[in-house]
């Protein structure tokens, strides 16, 4: 593999090349959508070998792999073949009398060579998505997949090499020495999701050469069941959107804030429905994935044994296996262990509260998270809670599934990250908006030209009908 100085200077090359030899928009569009089939059909042609990837370091069910992976991958790029057409088209503009006899234009061009560094947990998606956004947009690109899910990494290297030339797209794998390489090159463009401090580390690099940025990172978010509310259904949905990928999931609920009133009813409950999930032995059910690694498993556990809750609910664990049961604790308070970072794991702290306005107080003095959850009926407390605490996005009566929207935009604030993509965004991500006002060469007003003597009381008044 040839060095990242070399391999960076190829795809800058290569793009000028591209960008030199595609002419006109349908041109550059049908180039685009071609190489957003190549990809969609090798993702297709090697199904059962990311199957064996994600097995191989997460123990995902093929069922949870192409929901929560391949399919959403697959559905993006048949959105974006059917709508990057359209989006590619110059965006005409409104223009004030001020600019009398011109058109204006919003032109979506290509940065250049962008750099997308992905996390290990959803190690295909999170590494395909931003790609299709970058392909659609007319970039290079070099990906950094995550060395903690080789045998997934390894595969994509494998797949994107045998069907894209290098100086197009590109596969660098290795630790985080080969990332800090590739983050001092001056990229056009740079995304990555992971933790809030990577991430951090990230945007300080980008600042030396002013690269723009999307960070998708994390953070604890909150999952708020109220009085109003179909128990039954939200358990239900809870669980499965905690337990998902053994909750290495960023948007996953990361600890739950319920009214007292049904406290003990969803325990019982929760417990019900994992054992309707998993069976009686969670550990050798086929439906319940892994922690990736030892390090992970036992950061997860040490907030466990820090924590000065009563746990309700758990199991034994294995080490060797990796496997963790799912755990739940009941009163912790905000200062606790297992509320001073995102859990990524399948522990669910249980905080109670007597009155709604409550939950404010407590998640205020949390980062500001990825993701909120809000189970409940009334209409007036919805609003409430969308209006006036700030997170990236969330579900009303449900968990997790408003990322998997190609027509919602995804993203985090401050803490929680920064940019968005998915669907139409993505494309607005990965190119940058260039306008243009084309102006008339017939006439020109000697008006906006020196000397301006007496002239501005009349623009005053003219400025007031623009």
């Amino acid at each position: 593999m040839e060095k990242i100085n070399e391999l960076f200077k190829k795809q800058k090359a290569n793009f000028n090349n591209i960008r030199d030899n595609i002419k006109g928009l349908k041109q550059e569009s049908s180039f685009r959508i071609d190489k957003l089939k190549l990809l969609k059909k090798v993702l297709e042609d090697n199904e059962n070998k990311i199957y064996a990837a994600l097995k191989n370091d997460l123990s995902k069910p093929p069922f949870e792999t192409f929901t929560t992976e391949l399919g959403m991958i697959i559905r993006e790029i048949d959105f974006f073949i059917k709508k990057l057409s359209k989006w590619m088209k110059p965006e005409k503009a409104k223009t004030s009398w001020l600019h009398f006899k011109s058109s204006g234009y919003i032109y979506q061009v290509p940065y250049g060579v962008v750099l997308i560094i992905a996390p290990w947990n959803y190690p295909l998606q999170l590494s395909l998505i931003p790609l299709v956004g970058a392909i659609a947009g007319g970039n290079c690109t070099i990906l950094k997949p995550s060395e903690h899910s080789s045998a997934t990494s390894r595969l994509i290297s494998d797949l994107l090499e045998q069907t894209f030339n290098r100086n197009y797209i590109a596969v660098v794998r290795g630790k985080v020495n080969t990332a800090q390489k590739l983050l001092k090159k001056d990229f056009d463009y740079i995304f990555f999701t992971g933790s809030p401090e990577v991430g951090k580390i990230v945007m300080k690099k980008a600042a030396d050469n002013l690269t723009p940025v999307t960070l998708e990172l994390g953070g604890k978010s909150p999952c708020i069941v109220d009085k109003e509310v179909n128990l039954e259904l939200a358990v239900r949905r809870i669980i499965w959107g905690k337990l998902l990928n053994a909750g290495q999931t960023c948007v996953a609920p990361d600890y739950l804030l319920i009214t007292s009133k049904y406290k003990k009813q969803f325990i019982e409950k929760a417990k019900k429905y994992i054992k309707k999930f998993y069976g009686d032995d969670i550990k050798n059910s086929s439906d319940y994935s892994r922690i990736i690694n030892n390090n992970h498993f036992m950061r997860i556990k040490d907030l466990l044994n820090n924590s000065q809750g009563k746990i309700v609910m758990a199991g034994n664990y294995s080490k060797d296996d990796l496997y963790f049961p799912p755990t739940i604790v009941t009163d912790i308070n905000i200062n606790d262990s297992l509320m001073n970072e995102e859990i990524f794991g399948p522990i669910l702290p249980v905080l109670e509260f007597e009155k709604f306005p409550e939950i404010f107080s407590i998640i205020d003095k949390q980062p500001v998270p990825l993701a909120l959850y809000l189970f409940t009926k009334n209409r007036r407390k919805q609003n409430k809670v969308i209006r006036q605490i700030p997170f990236g996005g969330g579900c009303i009566n449900d968990t997790i599934i408003h990322v998997s929207s190609s027509h919602l935009p995804f993203g985090g604030i401050k803490s929680s990250g920064l940019g968005r993509y998915h669907g139409k965004t993505s494309f607005d991500t990965f190119t940058h908006q260039k306008s243009i006002m084309k102006k008339t060469n017939l006439f020109d007003l000697p008006f906006r030209y020196p000397p301006y003597e007496n002239k501005l009381s009349f623009i005053k008044k003219l400025f007031r009908w623009l």
